[in-house]
């Protein structure tokens, strides 16, 4: 029948608008699509996750979970409301190289590299336009210390 794209607070899915009135139509039964939802996405919790509904013709459902957006994943990391204001001068927050390393790994299939080298830089991207430094480096620097081998035992 379709498919149905919403982003969807971690874990607290509910009837209401955009969900519910674009379930009813189809059909389905929409307590059950929430609650499925909730179970699938209650790991991350506080987070806008990515959900698709795919409504089959005998009105089953599959549901797919997405990650949420990188940004997300490092606020989460930083225990961050949101990023900086200004990422040239505030700081909200520091990860590790280890923290770097596990939000590449959760974003591998999403992100544009290959190598877990380059997954990192591209998370360190992220980090300099909001506002987080990488062991206590602003992340352009830390890529650059990345590059001339400062975390070569960490990959």
């Amino acid at each position: 029948m379709g498919d149905i794209k919403i982003m969807v607070s971690g874990g607290k899915a509910n009837a209401g608008p955009p969900l519910g009135p674009a379930l009813a139509p189809t059909g389905v039964n929409i307590g059950e699509v929430v609650a499925k939802i909730n179970e699938k996405t209650a790991s991350f919790d506080g987070m806008q996750v990515p959900v698709t509904v795919k409504i089959n013709g005998d009105k089953s459902f599959d549901i797919t979970v997405g990650l949420p957006p990188t940004s997300a994943l490092i606020k989460k990391e930083v225990n961050a409301k949101k990023g900086a204001a200004n990422p040239k001068t505030d700081v909200v927050g520091n990860l590790t190289i280890e923290q770097v390393k596990k939000v590449a790994e959760q974003k591998y299939d999403s992100l544009n590299s290959t190598e877990p080298k380059a997954s990192a830089k591209e998370i360190m991207g992220v980090c300099n336009s909001m506002g987080v430094t990488v062991e206590g480096l602003k992340a352009n620097l830390a890529i650059k210390a990345l590059n001339d081998g400062k975390f070569d035992s960490k990959f």
